[in-house]
């Protein structure tokens, strides 16, 4: 059986080992970018949501490209 959103950067949490300190934040592949953006506006999340930037969603992306390389041990080919 496999179920929805196992393992994806949307339902998992994801640092890199080799740059994981603890006691200071890390860097995250998931979700968390996007949010930490959105909490800095001022938007009382009533939709419809705020457009996200280009800067945020290429920022984004990048992000998820990297986990997955890094997980699969393939290049993104997208």
């Amino acid at each position: 059986m496999l179920a929805d959103e196992i393992l994806t950067s949307d339902s998992s949490r994801f640092w890199p080992a080799d740059d994981w300190e603890p006691g200071r934040p890390q860097h995250a592949f998931d979700k968390q970018f996007v949010r930490d953006w959105s909490s800095t506006l001022d938007w009382d999340r009533t939709p419809p949501g705020p457009a996200i930037p280009d800067h945020i969603v290429e920022a984004t992306q990048s992000r998820y490209i990297e986990v997955y390389e890094r997980i699969t041990g393939q290049t993104w080919k997208g």
